[in-house]
């Protein structure tokens, strides 16, 4: 068999863009996907509407990541959210810009960016060969080895690792990529999931479904380390929604984190306090729980009530000073304690990977292994929504196919 001159393990975003370009470049590539079909986490991203990428400039992409923000700004600015649009706009994609500057394909369905990625890899003659999980690679000399599917394997000049994070694994993220990267003596950051709902430690089944405006969400360990505000909702074992998901990727890493949820972040305790006074006034012989509709969803209430340690059938008119304090401080601090993330395959995208220090950011050619490339998620890179991480798949790997071709 002859020497291919850039294997690509892995179909997804980064993987089938990076073989569009190398192929308009005249390099030979052959892409291995495990799946049966490639693109299958793009079709499901932006819940399969496909947010691929955000219209603003690379510092406020770079602002959205997590981790790897400066690993990221070399190849943020070498291909631009803007560069995103025009590839795929170049594609025959019509594209929208909807809230928050994100990019969608105006049809509303990511079959649209599939379609586009499948149909230009195959006009371009790539060879794609889906079904096929990498089982082993090795190096001799300056040649990569590589065994897959049934018996079957192929030599490379290069090797491009996208194989993504652990999300999704239907989908074939099932950290192959860190097996791969060990083997060639990469360390690999504990995989932890991001974007995703948060288990609590207390039982909130009973305010599940349970949708919030307008809040406040802090997280704490010893100190306050995130602060979100919008909307969230409760889960049967938790919390979801916006500004949850973001608070997720800020303590996935980190032990023992508390939160507190400001249920009426416009008003401080005093105003809070005064709010309340109008509110018994108006109702000095009505239930407290009855009032309380006026400032919470009524399933909300019994909750909030007894963490404030207030009988729901008190009369307004019996309520003391020391209890209308209680109530305003738990509306103003209601405490949660985190559980765990939930799990890292329902998690939008993985935190942690193949550690960025041995990857040269402005090839994404191993250190370690001359020839050895990666690119999207299965490096130690993530951010917040927003299409800020298909922006990362596709900056990563238009710098390393840029690459391989300055090096053929």
């Amino acid at each position: 068999m002859a020497i291919v001159n850039t294997c690509i393990i892995g179909g997804g975003a980064s993987g089938m863009f990076a073989a569009i370009l190398l192929a308009r470049a005249g390099i030979e590539t052959t892409i291995l996907e495990k799946s049966e079909k490639t693109c299958k986490k793009v079709y499901i991203t932006g819940k399969g509407r496909c947010n691929l990428t955000n219209d603003t400039l690379p510092q406020e992409v770079l602002n959205n990541v997590v981790n790897g923000s400066k690993f990221l700004r070399s190849a943020m600015y070498k291909f631009t959210p803007q560069d995103t649009m025009s590839f795929f706009e170049d594609l025959g994609v019509e594209l929208v810009v909807e809230r928050g500057n994100r990019v969608f394909p105006k049809s509303g369905k990511s079959a649209s960016i599939t379609d586009a990625l499948r149909g230009e890899v195959k006009a371009l003659k790539v060879n794609v060969e889906v079904d096929s999980e990498v089982t082993n690679i090795s190096k001799n000399e300056d040649v990569f080895h590589i065994e897959y599917g049934k018996n079957k394997w192929l030599d490379a000049r290069n090797v491009l690792i996208c194989t993504g994070g652990m999300s999704y694994p239907l989908t074939g993220s099932t950290g192959d990529g860190y097996t791969f990267a060990k083997k060639f003596g990469h360390s690999i950051v504990t995989p932890v999931p991001a974007l995703n709902s948060i288990v609590l430690k207390e039982d909130v089944k009973a305010l599940e479904g349970i949708s919030l405006k307008n809040v406040k969400l802090h997280a704490y360990t010893t100190k306050r380390v995130a602060s979100e505000f919008g909307e969230m909702l409760f889960t049967d074992d938790g919390i979801s929604g916006p500004i949850v998901l973001t608070i997720s990727s800020l303590i996935n890493r980190l032990d023992n984190v508390s939160l507190v949820l400001d249920l009426k972040p416009a008003l401080d305790e005093e105003q809070l306090n005064a709010r309340l006074l109008r509110e018994f006034d108006i109702a000095k012989n009505s239930d407290i729980k009855n009032v309380m509709k006026e400032l919470l969803p009524e399933r909300l209430i019994h909750y909030v009530l007894k963490e404030a340690g207030i009988d729901p059938s008190k009369k307004v008119n019996n309520i003391t000073k020391e209890e209308r304090i209680r109530l305003y401080k738990t509306l103003k601090g209601l405490k949660f304690n985190v559980k765990k993330i939930s799990s890292i395959e329902s998690a939008t995208v993985t935190s942690g990977g193949v550690e960025t220090t041995e990857i040269n950011p402005g090839t994404m050619e191993s250190k370690l292994v001359n020839g050895l490339y990666f690119a999207g998620e299965v490096i130690d890179v993530d951010a917040f929504t927003g299409g800020f991480n298909l922006q990362i798949a596709f900056s990563t790997a238009y710098v390393a196919a840029n690459a391989i071709i300055k090096n053929k």
